[in-house]
């Protein structure tokens, strides 16, 4: 499980190296899901992958209002009475993921990699160590730390792709801004389990800020948050986005991306094609529609 802070990387410490062919990750884009449903198909995907049965996953979607508290979160971010959470619609639910309490909601791109670790060789997206090569340190298969530092990338890189700067900031995981006070664009909080991952990263694009008033988002007091939005003075297209960030995962997790219609598809019923983003956000309808008997 990992969330919160983690050691600051530079990105001059970080070096990819060439795509290997034999990764593949299936990307599927959803609408807008119940935070209590896309966690079902969450826990759905990642006993299928932990058996074998699929292989690696990204899912892309947009939570309607919740709020969600992380394994080790303080309840006393929560600053709005139950009342006023329920005037506003907005649900609350605990998880097993890293990190302290988060808001989701329309116009924030939410991130699910369900990940075998051991796929993705660490050699691909390295951190430099003060070590000498008499003394190798690196793991060959990718780590807690490194995955989130992918991540970042995947984050960083998007945003820059919109013409917003972003960068890490020391002890703290997520994109913030460039300009001064740093305000937090984007989130990440996962778990992971016998080297499978779930939960990810949410990315405020268009997002409504004020729901942010109602917690102290991930415990920081000092950090305001933002959006895409707000930094660009303009809607983004939330499509665009989530093309940016199937190809910045492809570059930074050295993966082909595929992108697929249906979670059927993902059980070799259908073939995607890659690339290829969906026309439209669907509507997922229920865990029973999609693994039938």
């Amino acid at each position: 499980m990992v969330g919160g802070g983690t050691p600051t990387v530079g990105l001059r410490d970080i070096h990819f190296e060439a795509q290997s062919d034999n990764n593949l990750i299936s990307i599927i884009q959803l609408g807008v899901l119940d935070y209590g449903e896309g966690l079902r198909l969450q826990r759905k995907l990642l006993e299928l992958r932990k058996a074998g049965e699929i292989g690696d996953v990204l899912l892309l979607l947009e939570h309607s209002p919740v709020i969600t508290l992380g394994r080790n979160a303080n309840a006393a971010n929560v600053l709005a009475s139950t009342e006023a959470l329920a005037a506003r619609g907005v649900e609350v639910f605990e998880t097993d993921r890293g990190g302290d309490v988060t808001f989701h909601g329309p116009g924030q791109l939410v991130g699910y990699p369900i990940f075998d670790l051991r796929g993705f060789p660490s050699s691909q997206f390295s951190v430099v160590s003060s070590q000498s090569e008499d003394e190798p340190s690196r793991r060959k298969t990718l780590g807690a730390v490194d995955y989130v530092r992918r991540l970042e990338e995947v984050l960083i890189r998007t945003c820059g792709d919109f013409g917003i700067a972003t960068r890490r900031l020391p002890g703290l995981t997520g994109a913030w801004t460039e300009a001064e006070p740093a305000a937090k664009v984007a989130a990440i909080g996962v778990h992971i389990s016998r080297s499978v991952t779930s939960h990810g990263f949410a990315l405020n694009v268009n997002t409504d800020l004020s729901f942010f008033s109602l917690i102290v988002p991930c415990g920081i007091t000092a950090k305001p948050v933002t959006s895409m939005q707000k930094e660009l003075g303009r809607e983004v297209e939330l499509n665009d986005v989530a093309t940016a960030v199937s190809r910045n995962f492809g570059t930074a997790f050295g993966s082909q991306m595929l992108w697929v219609e249906t979670v059927d598809a993902l059980m070799g019923n259908t073939v995607g094609l890659p690339m290829r983003a969906p026309e439209e956000l669907r509507r997922l309808h229920g865990e029973e529609e999609l693994f039938p008997g």
